[in-house]
């Protein structure tokens, strides 16, 4: 039998059939407030930073949940806090700074004055206040925090189960990989991109398309080795996969920018990415977390964030620089083509109809946790 889903204007039907998306979800507006309450708002964890964005004692980094604005800052007393972008006296924003380094942070309007920890410190003529009034009960308001590898999440929601829990042991290890197995990083920098579709359009992407969407898999002779998708059933999923490059790139002139180092913790490409939205990946040598933030209905804005290890020599420092961005960026080598695609579903998603995934679907009316590397069937379980 099929689903429906009812909003103020329509009601949406949904197959019975577990590999059959209506296209509908991606163009529906009225399904951004129930995505907003549901998810974003609701019982997910959401990275924010990493503690390498902010290593000192005032660093901060401004960034969203939904459409909710929050900044992370590191204490003075080496506690890294997540806080609502609000002042708590009349909600204005604190910070409109994308990252920087303040002691502390004064609201414009009225010039009340914040510490680092969140506390009101400062408020001219407080005598004149309501009775009731005390700096105390006007901190900034703190968003429930825990680290994984120094990746810091957050929750709208205090009946969200523990971040590692949530995960789950088939991601963290992964996502451990990724974020240095131990080792310190350092932020190697930015590049920020916004793609014109919806959210939705954005993270749904598989296993299946690769080695045939990108063909510099092809023009460097790239092949894959032996690797799994692993997937959950609260959406997560994790790719794990060998790569094996020539001695000899002819299609570039200088080779180099595509050696891979051989570093202990990778097969060559590894992927994890937590519900709803996030990819952290480690491809070959390069260490990436993608936040990306929806702008309403339509329109992701993804910062590609780059780390390296803090005890990198100079010249693999110098190797995974170039190779980050010029590889997995938004105009990267591989993954030049996803800016385009990611337009044309969300364009042809406009047609009436269901998008139906075939590779991997055993059973269409059982949903399968059981994937290979390159099936489409792994992204389902978010569905």
């Amino acid at each position: 039998m099929t689903a429906s889903i009812t909003l103020p204007d329509t009601v949406m039907e949904w197959p019975a059939r577990y590999n059959e998306i209506p296209k509908a979800v991606f163009e529906e507006p009225g399904l951004w407030r129930l995505e907003l309450e549901n998810i974003f708002y609701g019982e997910e964890w959401h990275p924010i930073v990493h503690r390498a964005e902010v290593p000192n004692p005032g660093d901060y980094k401004a960034a969203f949940i939904g459409e909710m604005p929050i900044f992370a800052v590191h204490g003075d007393d080496g506690k890294i806090r997540v806080f609502h972008n609000a002042c708590a006296h009349r909600g204005a924003t604190l910070v409109t700074d994308s990252a920087g380094n303040k002691p502390d942070f004064e609201c414009p309007y009225h010039r009340w004055l914040f510490s680092s920890r969140g506390d009101l410190v400062g408020c001219p003529n407080s005598q004149e206040f309501s009775p009731s009034f005390t700096k105390e009960k006007f901190g900034l308001r703190e968003l429930r925090t825990e680290s994984f590898s120094e990746l810091y999440f957050v929750t709208m929601s205090d009946k969200t189960p523990d971040l590692r829990s949530y995960m789950t042991e088939a991601v963290s290890e992964p996502l451990g990989r990724i974020l240095g197995n131990g080792h310190g990083l350092k932020l190697l920098g930015y590049q920020k991109v916004y793609y014109d579709c919806n959210w939705k359009a954005y993270v749904d992407n598989d296993g299946y398309h690769a080695p045939l969407l990108h063909l510099a898999f092809k023009l460097m002779g790239w092949q894959g080795g032996k690797g799994a998708q692993i997937i959950t059933e609260n959406g997560h999923m994790a790719f794990d996969a060998e790569l094996s490059i020539p001695q000899k790139v002819d299609a570039l002139e200088d080779s180099s920018i595509v050696q891979f180092k051989g570093d202990p913790d990778s097969k060559g490409s590894v992927i994890a990415s937590t519900f709803p939205i996030t990819v952290c990946t480690k491809h070959m040598d390069m260490l990436n977390v993608r936040y990306a933030f929806p702008k309403g209905p339509r329109g992701v804005e993804v910062h590609y964030t780059y780390f390296a290890r803090d005890d990198d020599s100079p010249e693999l420092l110098a190797h995974r620089t170039r190779q980050c961005s010029n590889l997995l960026g938004p105009s990267g080598l591989i993954s030049l083509e996803d800016a385009a695609i990611f337009t044309r579903i969300d364009m042809g998603n406009r047609s009436p109809g269901n998008a139906i995934f075939q590779k991997g679907v055993v059973d269409e009316y059982r949903l399968d946790l059981n994937v290979k590397q390159n099936d489409e069937s792994g992204n389902l379980p978010r569905w």
